[in-house]
């Protein structure tokens, strides 16, 4: 009856990995059709084929149309990609070390401080490194977002300060930011309002080749970084005693997990502007997927994390012909009903 037990959990737990491995595989093939489609979209009317075979060969069709895909299109679409995979990232770790899914990168105050540091950067040209050139906004956000992680890391070293604690700090700090951020709103002019705005609703049109090799090669580092440790992450997932009881260092593994957020968040807050609800939306269905297990549940979250950015980026070109809407109010509109779904389910759990 034990050998039959044993091997009935063997094939189920046999069964659930290849389940997973195919949700895996089939998330990385949506999210390659979704970049093709992306490149395809805009103005002009080519083809999916013929955008296609220039991908594949640059020159196939002319100079003309390599300049268009490689040079606009390309760069933009692997922008989306690969922000939406970092939010993603960030919020499924945020979830984690929280043991919160209504966690994201932006609730600890990442976006205000990053939107305080570009407007700052906007109306009086000031910024906290000097002679950056034409990086004084993209760097000015992303160094306000990285010091606003830093404060909530340090807050971690306070004795008795848990998940509750780091969730009340960070909506102090973005309150305090959302209000320096209207001070300098009030300050500008029109113009610099208008920019001010601009770049609060999230734009992929400041895509360069620069930013997605860092990009790529700060996911390269923050995976595998995650992978390494999902043993801990799933454990600590059953609550801080049972993770404790099992030999994990809870207040480390917070800390590890809180400098990948901080990159992750200011990364991609300083590309792309504030896009909020990815990094809810995408662990959100990861987690439906599959389960709590990190070894699944992480890179899933980074692949619909960046499948929902991306196709965001089809959506704002696809709206009205030679518009481009920012990403930031059709990713609010996605993810407010998720995030309203979510907090019914969870109440429903609690209740019952």
């Amino acid at each position: 009856m034990s050998e039959l037990t044993a091997g009935t959990l063997q094939s189920g737990y046999a069964s659930r990995t290849l389940r997973r491995l195919t949700l895996l595989v089939c998330a990385s093939c949506l999210l390659l059709l979704s970049f093709v489609v992306d490149c395809a979209t805009g103005p002009g009317g080519y083809s999916l084929q013929t955008v296609a075979q220039v991908l594949a060969d640059p020159f196939v069709h002319g100079a003309r149309l390599k300049v268009i895909v490689w040079d606009y299109r390309i760069p933009v679409a692997l922008t989306a990609v690969l922000v939406g995979a970092m939010l993603a990232t960030a919020g499924a770790q945020m979830q984690t070390i929280l043991n919160n899914p209504l966690a994201e990168p932006f609730t600890l105050g990442v976006s205000a401080a990053a939107s305080f540091g570009a407007a700052l950067a906007i109306v009086l040209g000031i910024s906290i490194i000097p002679a950056v050139g034409g990086l004084l906004v993209t760097l000015n956000s992303f160094l306000f977002a990285l010091g606003t992680c830093a404060i909530i890391l340090l807050a971690t070293r306070l004795k008795g300060v848990g998940s509750e604690t780091m969730i009340l700090f960070g909506i102090a700090i973005f309150f305090t930011f959302s209000a320096l951020l209207s001070l300098m709103q009030y300050m500008a002019s029109e113009d610099q309002l208008a920019r001010i705005v601009f770049w609060m609703m999230g734009s992929l049109s400041r895509a360069s080749w620069e930013k997605i090799g860092l990009g790529a090669a700060l996911l390269c580092l923050a995976i595998p970084f995650g992978l390494m440790r999902t043993w801990s992450m799933t454990a600590l997932r059953m609550g801080e005693a049972t993770a404790e009881s099992m030999g994990v260092d809870v207040a480390r593994l917070r800390i590890e997990m809180l400098i990948s957020i901080s990159l992750l968040a200011a990364t991609a807050v300083s590309f792309v502007g504030a896009v909020g609800f990815v990094g809810l939306v995408g662990p959100h269905i990861a987690r439906l997927l599959v389960g709590e297990d990190q070894r699944f549940f992480l890179p899933l979250s980074a692949l619909v994390g960046a499948l929902v950015l991306s196709l965001t980026s089809i959506i704002s070109k696809s709206i009205t012909p030679g518009v481009i809407y920012p990403i930031g109010i059709i990713t609010a509109l996605i993810g407010v009903p998720v995030f309203i779904s979510i907090i019914l389910t969870t109440r429903r759990e609690k209740l019952s």
